[in-house]
């Protein structure tokens, strides 16, 4: 693969491109010193000593490092100090999508090589000495490179580190050009967009990668740019924490990673190697962190107390009254700064700090009222029922937690598991409620359960009567015709709810519909009305009911069959009060001659009253009007029978047997009678006679007196039909009538062999039926 990007290069170096831009300026002849003291530095409050510099001896009259101005480009660092893996010079704008000018005797750096796991090459070290009077330093870079190119970022990348470690230690330097808040190094490999798959200038394919740290990618080059580089990244800041007074030695280093080709630069901003005062993130809502209401907070420097301090606050050039410590304590929200004069030096550090405190969590106290089923003052409440009494319905109040004790709750220990449904341990017992908001912050309420006394009369069952259960639920709007009389002498403004058994009643489960179904659970229920004031139990009481069903047996509508020119007796069970029928009888039993719809009504003792119906239909003899034969089918005979009459009849073809359906099928041949019977028990019709023929489908005439002749059977009833039989080539054998006994095989006089042989049956009406069968010997 490396060699693959050896070949790119020398192919993407040939092709270049100019374009009128500003570019950065780049003067290689300064020294070491100069660039630490005159430009990174810049300032005493970091005091510094024994500069140094390598990098390119192979490019005469040219360095590898130097200072850099933005002059009139847009390039983000104004001015500072450039280390570049070729010759400093070759940054200067615009990107001409060239390669780089290493040499492959130039040496990388046996540091750079231990902390990155690499095998460095063009290495390019700016290093000195410095003593920090503060507890942390930084500096700020941006680092550009020609490796941003085709596939390159998912495999490739230059390596530089900003190294430091305390003077004289044997310890390992440690890496603070990082991402922030890892230990992950800068690198093309680890800040880069999403890299497509790519074919190279060479032809060949590679795949691309997904987007790693893309915020940090500053954007592609193009011929305008102020930098030669195909892309950098954003300006970054390198931090590390110090301690005051000692000597560190730090090393900023840039290489190329085994190969010489594909250059990339670090840039240095001009002052940014500087003191730093490190007073903690800011404290706002933005960055997640802002001060609890009432919360006092302690601001430090954690600087030393020789050091000369100044606090000011929101922007005022005033500084605070009394305030000359390394440290202020706070109560109020803004924005405060510190001024420091660090000893023995007369510069000075600033540092700010933006501090902004959540609003004040106001609860309210409450009590939650539940009944029990016993008085004993323990029952199961649902605490979340007053969540937002608690919290005066604010939204911005994420948690609430119950507690027993407010130290339990203070110390965040030992919360109530199921808040939905909690047993209290005490009559009249006292929670706290920990509420907090999404920052954490919290305030404290008491709610406290209480089991009412109230008096709630005892109710009188709801009396229902003659309601019919056959005929399904019997439903009973509860609030309209149940409420008004539990509620009647109570106080106003209460609401009834209405529960299969105590337990749902306490627990306020399965609510039962306004439209309550008497038959739904059993005849005679008991209700349970939850009496509620808002979230507050008031009472709860039993409501029976005491129902009567009248829903006499066998009442169902009837229907019957009247026979022509008769009359009949429709009867009801005896034993009710009374009895009025449609024809105005006044008994159980009434006798109707001609069809029509009939009723009755029956009153009981209690005064309830049923109707039953009765439909009565004519009905009279039936007459076969024809039957329809399918026949010469085998195992498929069938018979239609066709009739006529206004009764509701059942068939047969013995006599005996007899089915709804006037269609008979899997007949045998023979003779049949076909009847219709009604009933309700009016009479048969006259029998009609009915042939089924057919005919055998094989023979054996070997005078064993068993089908030893070929015969139709009942052909004698259709006298002048005609049969003709035939062998396999058409040759006529034997002519047969009805009154024939069949024929036996032979033909003039001679036994035929075992074969198939062919009919015709001719009817009298010219019908002809054909069909073969076979002559077995």
């Amino acid at each position: 693969m490396n060699s693959i990007k050896n070949l790119l290069f020398l192919v993407l170096y040939s092709f270049t491109t100019a374009a009128s831009a500003q570019y950065i300026i780049v003067d290689d002849t300064k020294t070491a010193q100069e660039l630490v003291e005159n430009v990174l530095v810049k300032s005493d409050c970091a005091r510094v000593s024994s500069p140094y510099a390598t990098g390119d001896n192979f490019t005469t009259g040219q360095k590898s490092y130097g200072y850099f101005n933005a002059g009139t480009s847009n390039f983000p660092i104004r001015e500072g100090v450039i280390l570049s893996t070729s010759t400093s010079k070759e940054a200067i704008g615009p990107y001409t999508n060239g390669g780089g000018t290493g040499n492959s005797s130039w040496l990388g750096d046996s540091d750079l090589d231990q902390t990155l796991g690499i095998t460095s090459i063009n290495a390019t070290v700016l290093e000195f000495d410095f003593i920090p009077l503060t507890t942390s330093i930084s500096f700020n870079y941006i680092f550009a490179s020609n490796e941003y190119q085709l596939h390159f970022p998912c495999e490739f990348s230059d390596a530089f580190a900003f190294l430091i470690k305390e003077k004289g230690s044997a310890d390992n330097y440690k890496n603070i050009a990082v991402l922030p808040g890892t230990t992950t190094p800068v690198s093309s490999k680890n800040v880069h967009p999403t890299i497509n798959d790519v074919v190279d200038p060479l032809g060949t394919p590679h795949s691309g990668c997904p987007a790693v740290n893309e915020s940090y990618f500053g954007g592609y080059n193009d011929a305008t740019s102020p930098i030669n580089y195909s892309s950098q990244i954003v300006k970054m800041n390198a931090h590390t924490d110090v301690i005051i007074g000692k000597t560190y030695h730090i090393k900023l280093v840039i290489a190329d990673d085994k190969y010489k080709y594909y250059d990339s630069a670090i840039f240095l901003e001009a002052g940014s190697f500087s003191a730093d005062i490190d007073l903690g993130p800011d404290r706002t809502s933005a960055t997640n962190n802002p001060l609890c209401y009432g919360e006092s907070f302690t601001i430090d420097t954690k600087l030393p107390v020789s050091y000369a301090y100044e606090w000011y606050k929101d922007g005022s050039t005033t500084p605070i009254q009394n305030e000359l410590n390394p440290t202020i304590t706070i109560t109020d929200p803004g924005t405060y700064k510190v001024k420091v004069i660090l000893s023995p030096t007369a510069c000075t550090a600033e540092a700010e700090i933006k501090i902004e405190y959540t609003p004040q969590i106001i609860l309210s106290n409450t009590t939650l009222y539940q009944c029990d089923d016993n008085s004993d003052g323990i029952s199961v409440f649902d605490l979340t029922k007053v969540d937002n009494i608690i919290k005066n319905n604010d939204p911005k109040l994420t948690k609430l937690v119950y507690y027993k004790s407010l130290t339990d709750a203070q110390n965040e220990t030992n919360p109530i598991q199921n808040p939905s449904a909690y047993t209290n341990s005490v009559p009249n017992e006292t929670l706290t409620a920990r509420v907090s908001n999404d920052f954490g912050c919290a305030n404290y309420a008491q709610l406290t359960l209480i089991i009412p006394n109230n008096n709630i009369p005892p109710q009188s069952p709801i009396q229902k009567v003659c309601l019919d259960r056959l005929a399904g639920p019997n439903y009973e709007n509860l609030n309209s015709q149940v409420t008004p009389q539990i509620l009647n002498g109570l106080p106003p403004g209460l609401i009834v709810e209405y529960y299969g058994n105590m337990n749902d009643a306490i627990s306020q489960k399965n609510l039962l519909q306004n439209n309550y179904g008497y038959f739904e659970d059993n005849l005679n229920p008991t209700l349970f009305a939850r009496i509620v004031n808002g979230t507050d139990c008031y009472g709860i009481i039993k409501v029976p009911f005491n129902i009567v069903s009248f829903d006499p047996p066998n009442f169902q509508d009837e229907t019957i069959g009247l026979c022509d020119g008769a009359n009949k007796d429709l009867t009801i069970d005896s034993g009710f009060s009374s009895y009025l029928w449609s024809n105005g009888d006044t008994t159980n039993t009434t006798n109707v001659t001609a069809p029509g719809e009939y009723s009755v009504i029956v009153t009981n003792s209690e005064g309830c009253q049923k109707t039953k119906k009765f439909i009565v239909k004519s009905s009279g003899i039936a007459t076969i009007t024809s039957v329809t034969v399918s026949d010469f089918s085998g195992t498929e005979n069938s018979v239609t029978i066709s009739y006529s009459g206004n009764g509701d009849y059942e068939f047969s073809l013995d006599g005996n047997y007899y089915q709804d359906s006037p269609v008979f099928n899997r007949l045998t041949a023979g003779i049949y009678w076909a009847t219709a019977r009604d009933k309700n028990g009016c009479g048969t019709s006259v029998p009609y006679k009915v042939y089924i023929l057919d005919y055998p489908r094989f023979f054996t005439p070997n005078n064993d007196g068993y089908n030893d002749t070929w015969i139709i059977k009942n052909l004698d009833a259709l006298p002048k039909s005609t049969i003709a039989i035939f062998n396999r080539y058409g040759k006529l054998l034997k002519q047969l009538n009805a009154t024939n006994s069949g024929w036996n095989g032979t033909y003039t006089g001679k036994s035929l062999p075992s074969d198939d042989y062919w009919f015709t049956l001719t009817f009298e009406d010219g019908k002809i039926i054909k069909g073969h069968f076979s002559l077995k010997r």
